[in-house]
């Protein structure tokens, strides 16, 4: 436990960043992204049925309804969310579902869901939405990328982007309420998976603010391995504190930023200030695996040994200690060096 004098330092910073944002945010964000139009999507049941048939169907909805949601975009005015949406209306791209309203949801999937017996589902964090996903698609597709040259097996990716993400840099970014609303509908997409494949390796991937929404539905989740990185904390003390039966990861890049983050919690009235231990210390128990040197938004970049290492725990395979090594580090009991200011 933390000495008395140091945790009430923590507490202070908290707050003196909560009151910052507070402040800054309302001022800086006048453009906001919710403001946007959009049509009502088509009502979809829930994913029962992942065979090419039944997939190719809900593909051809949810396409439709994003070039419905691009029409209003572009009658309002807002070209560079339109230009965002066209993009997404592809026909090579494939959504399992889509929602233009209040920021934008959407799920989308990269590679083969009907043969995939190994799925990997990123859990965005902070700052992600449809005029930015760009970055999240960039992630997801060098993931897919690398699960390729995996050894056995069908792979795919989904970009669960199911929920508003906080601003960086705003207050909903330093408490919990977010995630707290965003834990039953993963919960209920993860469960939907695993009923329409039962037998499929689910590995949560979940970056930044995504990790502590990823921590709050824990419990619930009929997953295989739970991937915290560039984690600010899940609100948990202990990986054994999430109560889950999958296999708890976590990862920190030396240069990510995160590492600066006070580690301690605030109750308030109607949430929680910070999110509790760090995911990567020794006391919190998760597995460790190398991150490598980047950046808190590196962690899917080709080439890098955080993202050799998060294909290789969604293979079932464990982590090497370089990007192209071959010496595994399974139990990874030491947690990352403390993150650099880059």
């Amino acid at each position: 436990m933390a000495p008395r004098p140091r945790r009430r330092r923590l507490t202070r910073t908290l707050l003196a960043v909560l009151v910052t944002a507070s402040v800054a945010v309302p001022v800086s964000g006048a453009a906001r992204p919710a403001a946007v139009p959009a049509p009502a999507p088509t009502a979809l049941g829930p994913l029962r049925d992942t065979t090419p048939t039944a997939l190719a169907r809900r593909y051809a909805t949810t396409r439709a309804d994003i070039r419905a949601a691009e029409r209003t975009a572009d009658a309002h005015g807002d070209h560079r969310r339109a230009a965002a949406l066209h993009a997404m209306a592809d026909p090579g791209r494939h959504f399992l579902t889509f929602d233009g309203r209040d920021g934008g949801r959407s799920t989308e999937v990269y590679g083969d869901l009907a043969r995939a017996d190994h799925i990997a589902v990123l859990v965005p964090g902070s700052d992600t939405g449809l005029d930015t996903y760009h970055r999240l698609r960039a992630g997801a597709r060098a993931l897919q990328q690398r699960l390729r040259r995996e050894p056995g097996g069908h792979f795919a990716v989904i970009a669960w982007l199911g929920y508003p993400t906080p601003a960086t840099f705003g207050p909903a970014a330093l408490t919990t309420a977010r995630a707290d609303d965003a834990a039953p509908q993963l919960v209920d997409f993860i469960k939907q998976l695993r009923n329409a494949d039962p037998t499929a390796r689910i590995a949560l991937l979940c970056h930044s603010y995504g990790s502590v929404v990823c921590g709050r539905a824990a419990p619930d989740l009929p997953a295989t391995d739970l991937v915290l990185y560039g984690s600010p904390g899940v609100g948990a003390d202990t990986a054994a504190d999430l109560h889950t039966r999958a296999t708890v990861w976590a990862g920190r890049a030396a240069d990510d930023w995160i590492g600066h983050v006070p580690h301690a919690q605030l109750p308030l009235p109607t949430t929680t200030l910070g999110f509790g231990t760090d995911p990567v210390s020794p006391g919190f128990g998760a597995r460790i695996f190398p991150a490598g040197d980047g950046g808190h938004s590196d962690y899917l970049k080709p080439g890098t040994l955080s993202l050799e290492n998060l294909a290789r725990i969604t293979a079932g395979r464990p982590p090497v200690a370089a990007p192209h090594g071959t010496t595994p580090d399974a139990t990874a009991a030491a947690p990352q060096r403390e993150a650099r200011r880059g």
